[in-house]
Order: structure tokens, then sequence, then C-alpha cells
């Protein structure tokens, strides 16, 4: 297994620890560990892309496998928020509806033997997704460190990042049907 297979494998294996943190009530600093763990996690996203291009070292499997390293990293984030009452369940079920939509299509066309990669829409999803889900443990981190900050604005800016990320999954989804249209008919 190559470098940055091993480095989407790690991801995947992030993301349990991430949850216990970010869920755990009786540790002060469990937000500033849980953002700890999804900034590295998010950063292997970053580095194996980029080390699998440079020594050409694409595989079928980091094909597939890296944008499911990415899902379940973000939905993992997204069902916390619900958990916390930071985000909604509305917002958090179209978001997982449409990364489930798009594995769903892309495993069915694995089968014909054709692998689609992530287009450019699908990648800034992901950015915007983890961005905001920084930005929300980063909020809500705050009073852990000694910064007053209410629930309520708490709630307030959280609520934004969640239509953020919304938006941009729901449009990236669009995108993703039409641009494989044609693969989806022959399905």
């Amino acid at each position: 297994m190559n470098l940055p297979n091993k480095l989407t494998i790690s991801r995947i294996l992030l993301c349990p620890f991430f949850v216990f943190f970010i869920l755990l009530k009786d540790f002060k600093y469990n937000y500033i560990v849980a953002l700890i763990i999804f900034i590295i996690a998010s950063i292997t996203d970053a580095i194996d892309g980029k080390i699998a291009r440079k020594r050409n070292l694409i595989t079928n499997f980091g094909k597939l496998m890296d944008p499911l390293a990415d899902k379940l990293l973000v939905i993992s984030g997204f069902i916390s928020f619900i958990s916390l009452g930071l985000a909604s369940s509305y917002l958090v079920i179209l978001i997982i509806a449409r990364e489930l939509l798009v594995t769903s299509l892309r495993l069915l066309s694995l089968e014909k033997g054709v692998v689609i990669e992530a287009g450019k829409y699908g990648k800034l999803k992901t950015i915007i997704q983890m961005v905001s889900i920084i930005c929300i443990i980063s909020i809500a981190a705050l009073p852990s460190i000694g910064i007053n900050i209410s629930i309520d604005s708490i709630k307030f800016f959280a609520n934004l990042f969640m239509y953020a990320s919304t938006i941009i999954t729901i449009f990236s989804g669009i995108d993703y049907m039409y641009k494989n249209k044609n693969i989806m008919l022959d399905l």
C-alpha cells in the first residue's frame, strides 16, 4: 500500500477518536482535542492527493477511498453537531443524502469498470465542509479557553456555517449528476 493510501486509511481511523473527544462532556478541553484531531485528518486529505499526483501514485483504491474517507470524517462531524445541538438534523440529512447518493453512483459505475473521480465542485464542497466544521468547533471551544461567548452566539455561527455547507453540498450534487448523466443512464 502506497503512502497516499495509508494517509487515506489514517483519516478513516481518526474518525472514532474525533467523535469520542467532541462528545466527551466531562473533559474541559474536549473541543480542542477534537479540533486538533479533525485538523490533522483534514490535512491528510490535502497531503495524500498532492503526493499521489506528484509521485504518480494514483490508484483506483485512492480514487474511491479518498472521497469516502472525506465523507466519513465530515459526516462524523455533522452528526456530532446534532448531538451537541449545533446543527439542524434537516441540514445534516440533506448533506448525508447527497453523499450517499454520489457514493452509490460511484460504486455502481465502478461495477461497470468506470471510476468517477471527484470534480472541482466536489473538492470545493469538501473544503467548505471541513472549514465549516473547524470553525464551528473553534467557536464552541472558546469558553474552554476563557473566552466568554453565549450558547446563542455559538449556535448562530454554527448555523451560518451549516447553511453554507448545505448549499455547496446540494449544488455540487446537482453538478455531479449533470456531468455524469450519461454514466447514470447506462446503469
